[in-house]
């Protein structure tokens, strides 16, 4: 009887361990669950020149966030990837790669594109994808980059001095605005630099613009050629055809009011001929 109540003992003891086992959400042992998938919609950057010279080669980066590929803390579970073609109507020495890439958290991926001596408009079409545990979820980007003929201006840089002249950079305006930089480098005694600079730019207006460049922050170390520090560029644009449909409008409507009067004086010497 002790033996039977001892093993009666020992079954309960089990029962009861087991009933205490907490269940998960189908009745069965819990288990371990992965992270919750991001609410957030997947969105994404792209760094890109809007305008770019012939020729020229430039930079892309390319940014994206959420989807499913990120938990609800912000945490990148998944794969978050880009895809991006380039369009034109001309592709003859236009490249961009690579065409595909992986985006690791917070770092951006690059992609170079190369452009030829054709002027036209390119469309940048990009597709960033977010993936994560069979789930899927993808946005488009389309953008528009112009290849143009730069405006170029060059000068040339002497050293006069005894002594090396380290590198530095000076400052292009044009018509009095800073549009970028050139970094002039080291120039040994009587050296010189053929300093030049592209600009490039989809409208500017028609009419006269200047670039200028200054050498007085060099303090008189080096100068452009015949001495002077300031040196400036000028070219001209020529306006537009002109738009002569006022004139049109204002000679029809002239035309019609002549006519009228013509018409009038007529009819009036014919009534008053009848009369006679």
């Amino acid at each position: 009887m002790r033996r039977a109540g001892l093993l009666l003992s020992i079954v309960g003891l089990a029962l009861v361990a087991v009933l205490l086992v907490p269940l998960g959400p189908a009745g069965g042992v819990s288990a371990s669950v992965g992270p919750t998938a991001s609410s957030t919609p997947v969105t994404g950057t792209v760094t890109y020149p809007s305008v770019v010279s012939l020729r020229a080669t430039a930079t892309l980066s390319f940014l994206a966030h959420g989807g499913p590929a990120f938990a609800a803390n912000g945490t990148q579970v998944g794969n978050l990837s880009y895809y991006a073609a380039i369009l034109g109507t001309n592709l003859s020495g236009v490249t961009l790669a690579p065409l595909a890439g992986r985006i690791l958290g917070n770092t951006s991926d690059h992609a170079t594109l190369s452009v030829s001596n054709i002027s036209q408009t390119l469309t940048l079409n990009v597709m960033f994808s977010s993936v994560y545990q069979g789930q899927n979820e993808s946005v488009n980007y389309s953008y528009t980059i112009a290849v143009v003929q730069p405006y170029v201006v060059a000068a040339t840089i002497v050293n006069p001095t005894a002594s090396t002249v380290l590198p530095f950079r000076v400052a292009v305006e044009l018509d009095g605005t800073p549009v970028g930089s050139v970094l002039v480098p080291s120039l040994t005694p009587g050296a010189e630099y053929n300093l030049s600079f592209q600009y490039a730019v989809a409208n500017l207006g028609s009419g006269t613009h200047t670039f200028s460049i200054s050498l007085a922050s060099e303090h008189g170390l080096v100068t452009f050629s015949g001495g002077a520090t300031q040196y400036s560029q000028s070219f001209y644009i020529e306006g537009g055809a002109p738009n002569y449909t006022l004139w049109y409008a204002l000679g029809i409507v002239a035309f019609v009011v002549v006519l009228f009067i013509f018409v009038t004086r007529v009819a009036a010497r014919r009534r008053g001929a009848v009369r006679r």
